[in-house]
């Protein structure tokens, strides 16, 4: 038998080992060819009488991490070009062959008659999950990193290889559901406890325990395939199930805003799949999974969460021909929040930390961060208080810019003020070796100005962490005018290690992210001064599928720091920058109110202690009017949110802000969670048809005014039928 992707043997109790080993990848993906082979090992076991039973396993530190998503990618431009060879009805009849073939090698194992049996040494998600629901048996090294999981909701999908059918008839509805939804990633014991693991072993005796399994008697039939078998929460209607299927509609409605074709297929899919037998259930999910496969929603989302994220990753943006750096040791000037947060991420990647502020007090408290975020850590089970100790001990906390003199890369996180970076910039520089990389990590205020108090304006560059560092995993790196391929190559290396995204932006006035995120926030204060009720711009704004409303987002990041880029724009651009009612709205409740945000527990809100957050009846009283929610256009609080934003960064890719769709999209979504459903800024527009946006924006500008106003690049793109991503093939196919 000749396996491309797994090896075979064949022990004396006539016990098959069939172990996943892709070559030159570090992990194993399924494609293709891994179908094709578990197909013909399959057929080996059945046609090989000396064969008892078949063991799974893989020969990599993980198990699988799923499916190669850029092979359902490009499953999606296939079919397109095949409706247009074969017509809409035979393309669409050899697609749902097509995307059923991998589940149908599934079910063909699962009723094979010999016995398997997975033995899971590492992570295991999405349909190498699916493999081992499959098995017949299911065992677990003790590896405290084993996550087993089908994540593919997070990604516009679903599990499409007899997921939604087998979980929910091995643990109860409700947590079947609760799974699938939220694509959570299960530890080995709450695997076991939920039934979907039948053991947990040693790692070192994994493979033994498997055969043992085997040798011990497993039944090659699943209770699901035989007669009287009872689904764990009784029939759908029935008392029982009627307690959980109302609920479970009202919570996913509550949850995603029907905003995701994958989520609400997994509703239908287990609702319906539970009522007829395995294999009706199996081509009901396979019809499903076809359908969202090819919906916008889904192309748009594995495009941008996987094959785009992915390519950034790796490395998409750096320049060719740049060795790579050899990075050990960080500067970070700066102990507040931001820099005490990148001293974090820096030392938990392995660099040593060198960790500057005004005077030693200070240093030690953005140490002291490192020190609570590796407790609460430990308290969770996370981490070992050895482990803790062994992160602090790469932070040197100090007042001393001397301590900077070995340091391989220096990042500044001091205060938004450019006379303060001016003088930690000088300071530094006197400091550091010729050869370090600047870097400026700023919000706002251009690189390109800060970089004119730097005596080696090429090896100077901004990188622009979110908040909270830990937790946020873009970061925008910015190509001031003088920057230099070896510092842009530098910060790419540092963000890799990481572990964050990067996506790489020309100098601009608050860059790309806060600039989309600014007209969010912007809209929304505009739509309180209009009247319309505040919590209604926010309910509103999570049904267009933002994670969070724009007040209270503005609440968390802070509205005196939004009071104060907004005194700075004015200042340094001109009064016409700024919008007057913004203005009035937040010099109110800053100046006036000391409404500063969450922070201080009140801004649009009021956060009392142990209550729900209510929204602050001043508010109300300082516009004078509120307008009736009933008369309230819904539709049109939408649009004004999401056309505002895409149409931001339609005009950073028009001023060369932003050069590739991709890093729009990634960045929109990862930097402030951009509707998810719809793939990105841009993918918004492409998705909407730029021809219907460009009158989308018009139909705004005429009611709201010229802020909605479409750009010459959007409107030469409708005129030609364009898309981004239409252009941005042209070029790659002209290159």
């Amino acid at each position: 038998m000749n396996l491309k992707n797994f090896t075979w043997s064949v022990d004396s109790d006539g016990i098959a080992l069939l172990t996943w080993d892709m070559k030159d990848k570090s992990m194993n993906v399924i494609d293709v060819s891994v179908g094709e082979d578990l197909n013909a090992a399959i057929d080996a076991a059945v046609a090989d009488p000396a064969v008892k039973g078949v063991v799974i396993t893989s020969g990599k530190e993980t198990f699988s991490g799923g499916a190669d998503l850029t092979m359902l990618d490009q499953m999606g431009k296939t079919l397109a070009a095949s409706a247009k060879a074969k017509g809409p009805e035979a393309a669409m009849v050899d697609f749902f062959e097509q995307s059923r073939q991998f589940s149908l090698v599934i079910r063909k194992l699962e009723t094979c008659g010999k016995p398997f049996v997975a033995a899971i040494n590492g992570m295991c998600l999405g349909g190498a999950f699916e493999i081992t629901l499959g098995c017949h048996a299911r065992i677990a090294s003790d590896n405290p990193k084993l996550r087993v999981g089908l994540p593919e909701v997070k990604v516009g999908l679903f599990p499409g290889a007899g997921g939604t059918q087998r979980v929910p008839r091995m643990v109860n509805t409700q947590d079947a559901l609760q799974m699938l939804l939220k694509g959570d990633q299960l530890k080995a014991d709450r695997a076991k406890a939920m039934g979907l693991i039948d053991d947990i072993v040693p790692a070192a005796t994994l493979i033994e325990a498997a055969k043992a399994r085997l040798k011990a008697g497993v039944d090659p039939k699943k209770a699901w395939d035989k007669d009287k078998f009872r689904l764990p929460s009784g029939p759908i209607y029935s008392a029982a199930g009627m307690m959980v299927w109302p609920a479970a509609n009202a919570i996913y409605r509550r949850e995603t805003y029907d905003n995701f074709p994958g989520a609400r297929a997994i509703l239908k899919c287990v609702y319906e799949g539970l009522q007829v037998p395995m294999d009706t259930a199996l081509r009901i999910e396979s019809r499903y999974f076809a359908n969202v496969l090819r919906s916008p929603q889904a192309q748009a989302m594995i495009r941008s969460l996987f094959v785009s994220m992915g390519a950034l990753g790796k490395g998409l943006r750096r320049p060719a021909g740049v060795p790579a750096s050899q990075l050990k040791t960080i500067g970070v000037l700066g102990a507040g929040f931001m820099g005490a947060g990148i001293a974090y991420v820096s030392a938990q990647a392995g660099f040593d930390v060198v960790l500057i502020d005004r005077d030693q007090e200070a240093a030690d408290k953005g140490k002291a961060h490192s020190q609570k975020l590796m407790t609460d850590q430990v308290n969770k089970g996370r981490a070992t208080s050895a482990q803790r100790d062994a992160l602090l001990g790469k932070i040197t906390a100090t007042p001393d810019y001397a301590a900077l003199a070995n340091v391989d890369l220096v990042i500044e996180a001091v205060f938004e003020d450019p006379a303060v970076k001016a003088d930690v910039i000088k300071r530094a520089e006197a400091a550091i070796r010729p050869e370090v990389v600047f870097a400026s990590n700023t919000s706002t205020l251009p690189i390109t100005g800060l970089a004119q108090n730097s005596v080696r304006p090429d090896q100077f560059i901004g990188i622009h962490f979110f908040s909270p560092v830990d937790r946020m995993m873009l970061v925008e790196t910015i190509m001031a005018e003088k920057t230099g391929d070896k510092a842009l190559a530098v910060a790419l290396d540092y963000i890799k290690a990481i572990k964050k995204t990067p996506i790489v932006v020309n100098d601009t006035r608050g860059f790309y992210v806060n600039r989309c995120v600014g007209n969010y926030i912007k809209e929304a204060h505009l739509m309180v001064m209009e009247g319309v009720p505040p919590v209604m711009i926010d309910n509103l704004a999570k049904q267009a599928g933002m994670p969070v409303g724009p007040l209270t987002l503005n609440d968390e990041v802070a509205i005196d720091l939004g009071l104060k880029i907004l005194k700075a724009t004015k200042l340094q651009v001109g009064t016409q920058a700024v919008d007057p009612q913004q203005e009035k709205l937040l010099t109110f409740l800053v100046e006036q109110e000391g409404r500063i945000g969450k922070k201080a527990k009140k801004g649009f809100y009021d956060y009392p202690d142990n209550a729900k957050k209510t929204i602050w009846p001043g508010l109300k009283a300082f516009v004078g009017s509120q307008q009736d929610p009933d008369e309230i256009n819904r539709q049109e609080i939408i649009d004004r949110l999401l056309v505002t934003t895409a149409l931001e960064a339609a005009r950073c890719v028009e001023e060369g802000v932003v050069t590739d769709p991709r890093e729009a999209d990634v960045g929109s979504i990862l930097g402030f969670g951009f509707a998810p459903w719809s793939g990105g800024t841009l993918s918004y527009i492409d998705m909407t048809g730029t021809k219907a946006f460009v009158a989308k924006c018009d139909a705004l500008a005429a009611k709201f005014g010229d802020r909605f106003a479409p750009n010459k690049l959007l409107r030469d793109m409708a005129a030609a039928g364009e898309t981004f991503y239409g252009r941005m093939n042209k070029t790659k196919a002209a290159a």
